[in-house]
Parts: structure tokens; C-alpha cells; sequence
């Protein structure tokens, strides 16, 4: 099967150096896997924006969320043995770990879903609180009755969260606190309710014993979730091998709930597949990919800050249109575009099929 993604022809549509740094002293260093929502007429995406210090020659500078003064920069020596790369993402010093950036949330706008800028008035969203020290990623956007609810990752010394906002105006957020404990991410909204229930997806992760593996868990006031099911796993020896996440909020069809996820191999090699859940039990998968649906082909999703990355959580739909944004090699965001029907046709039968 071909890739079935239409590319738009402007890709990138985003690249780091389109937008100012939070602040002096820091730099952005890569765009990444953005949310997407309308909103007043207009296309948004809620970028998640990786800064780190400039480096100088020998010494490794990383950013840390201080409460009381801010960013704060830790210096480590290279040639201190405490000081281990584990890749361009992640450090360890002492056996504790650190991000080599700080992510946080801000929005863009765009009449014709292709060209978007910064709006007057739509301040970025930073982190704050000891469960964020490290940066907020990843934020998925759900509209539920005339509310915006934001699923994002929270980072911090303790580990890997969901956390959750929820907005009307994209001014003023109410915050909801941590509603997934470490180690989880990936968590994506169904847009309504199920049988008189909520419904998320979401990626605990347990590689000692288990994996990274696709879940389901059902709320009754979107902030205390239960009944947690496993969906999926990966699949040994296919492109999705290694590790399985939700992409954003699944998509109501005829046949079933569409969900777009990423898969990746031992390699690290980010695709893009989808499942098909059961309309009234969305834990119960009655198709899935064979093949990806998109795999990095193009050189700007071949080669970055991390390549032979396609990673999504965000789109927009219009009837059979779904019209895609994604991060490429956690550098630069990209649309594509795909047809529901295509999709819809391209899977085979079962949840773990090979």
C-alpha cells in the first residue's frame, strides 16, 4: 500500500526560526506535534515549542522550571563521568534524568489552514508547579459542548503525566490538575460521550513487564477515570514493533470510531497507522493497519532534531477530509491531508492483525 497522505506543497509549514524565544537567553530549538481545533473562523494550532540555553563549547546547559525565579539554567561539565547522553532528548547526571529542553504550549492562527502566525492577545501556555518543572508537551485539543479540553504531557523529576485544562475563550483556562500519574501520556478525548460516559485514550508504560501499549478508561466528569481496558499492543516485527500512542480525539464514521496513532520501531522510526473501535464499546478494536498510512519519506521528516519521525495530534475534519498536522523529525510542523474513505478501506480485520 502507498503512503496515502496528500502532502501539502508548502511544507513546512512551521520552523523554529518563524518565532521569537520566550525569553532572552533562550533559544527554540525544534517545533513539535501540534494540536488542532477551529475557533472564531480561523484553523489554530497549539504548537509545542522545545527552548534550551545556547551551548558553549564543553559544557551542557539545560533549562529548569524554578517556581520562584523562573527558567533556571544547570550547567553540567562533559567531561564529568556522573554526565551520560542517552540522545538528543534526554540526559542523565547521578543516575537522575533531565530534558535538554523546555516545551511549552503557544498558539498560531491561519484563515486558509496552511499559513498561520501568532494572534494578538493569545498568550503561551508555560508550565508551572513541581509536577512540570521540566515543560508541558504534546497538548491534544477536544471540543465538548462548547468547551475546549486540553490533554498535555507534564514532565517533571517524578515522572510522565496527563494533565488537563479546559477553556472557552483560549484566554482564560481553568486548571485541572494531573488526571493520568506517571508514567502516562498520549491521552486523547473521545469529542462525546459514550452510553452517558467519557472516553480517553491513553499510553501507560511498563517495559520491565508489558509495554508501551495503547489503553482505554471511561469518566463520568472528565477528571476521574476508570475502568481502564487495554486496546492494543504493539506488534513484533511490523513498523509499530517498539511502541504505540493515540494520536488526537478519534473520529466518528459510519463503521467506527477512527483513531490515527503513531506506531514506532526498535529503530525509532515514527509511522502512521490507524485503528477502528466499536461505536458503542471503543475499547474493542475491528480494524487496524497493516501498513502505514504515512511514513517519512520527505527529507524534512528524514532528517532533524530527531529523524525518521512523523508524529500527529492534531487535525481538523471536513466531511471525508481529514486535514493533518504534524511534527517532522521534532523540528518543523507539516500538514498532509487524507481521505476517511481510503482509510477506512485500507484495514484489516482484527486488533492484532499482522
Amino acid at each position: 500500500m502507498a503512503d496515502l497522505a496528500q502532502r501539502f506543497a508548502q511544507n513546512p509549514l512551521l520552523s523554529p526560526a518563524q518565532l521569537n524565544p520566550s525569553q532572552p537567553g533562550l533559544k527554540i530549538e525544534c517545533l513539535l506535534n501540534p494540536g488542532a481545533f477551529r475557533f472564531q473562523g480561523k484553523t489554530w494550532l497549539l504548537l509545542r515549542v522545545a527552548e534550551c540555553p545556547e551551548q558553549r563549547e564543553g559544557i551542557t546547559s539545560i533549562p529548569i522550571l524554578d517556581e520562584k525565579s523562573g527558567v533556571r539554567i544547570r550547567e553540567f561539565d562533559n567531561s564529568d563521568p556522573r554526565l551520560h547522553f542517552v540522545d538528543a532528548r534526554v540526559i542523565t547526571y547521578a543516575n537522575e534524568g533531565y530534558l535538554t529542553t523546555m516545551s511549552h504550549l503557544r498558539l498560531v492562527a491561519s484563515d486558509d489552514g496552511i499559513h498561520f502566525s501568532p494572534q494578538p492577545g493569545y498568550p503561551p501556555i508555560f508550565g508551572h508547579g513541581d509536577l512540570e518543572t521540566y515543560g508541558i508537551e504534546d497538548c491534544r485539543v477536544a471540543l465538548i459542548d462548547s468547551v475546549y479540553y486540553l490533554t498535555f504531557t507534564q514532565v517533571s523529576r517524578h515522572g510522565v503525566g496527563v494533565g488537563l485544562k479546559s477553556t472557552a475563550d483560549w484566554k482564560t483556562f481553568q486548571n485541572l490538575g494531573m488526571i493520568l500519574p506517571p508514567h502516562n501520556k498520549d491521552c486523547a478525548l473521545f469529542e462525546q460521550p459514550i452510553n452517558g460516559k467519557y472516553y480517553a485514550l491513553h499510553r501507560p508504560s511498563s517495559p520491565e513487564l508489558g509495554g508501551h501499549y495503547m489503553w482505554i478508561a471511561e469518566s463520568e466528569d472528565l477528571q476521574h477515570w476508570g475502568n481502564h481496558r487495554c486496546v492494543a499492543h504493539p506488534r513484533a516485527g511490523c513498523w509499530d514493533s517498539n511502541r504505540i500512542g493515540a494520536g488526537a480525539s478519534p473520529i466518528r464514521t459510519n463503521e467506527g470510531w477512527l483513531e490515527i496513532y503513531h506506531g514506532a520501531d526498535s529503530a525509532n522510526r515514527y509511522c502512521l497507522g490507524a485503528l477502528l473501535l466499536d461505536l458503542y464499546q471503543p475499547w474493542k478494536v475491528i480494524g487496524r493497519s497493516h501498513l502505514p498510512l504515512m511514513e517519512p519519506t520527505t527529507e524534512y521528516e528524514r532528517s532533524g532534531f530527531f529523524g525518521n519521525v512523523i508524529f500527529t495530534n492534531g487535525h481538523v475534519v471536513d466531511g471525508d477530509t481529514i486535514t493533518m498536522y504534524y511534527g517532522a523529525s521534532d523540528s518543523v510542523i507539516c500538514g498532509a491531508q487524507l481521505s476517511v474513505a481510503n482509510i477506512l478501506d485500507s484495514l484489516v480485520e482484527g486488533k492484532d492483525s499482522p
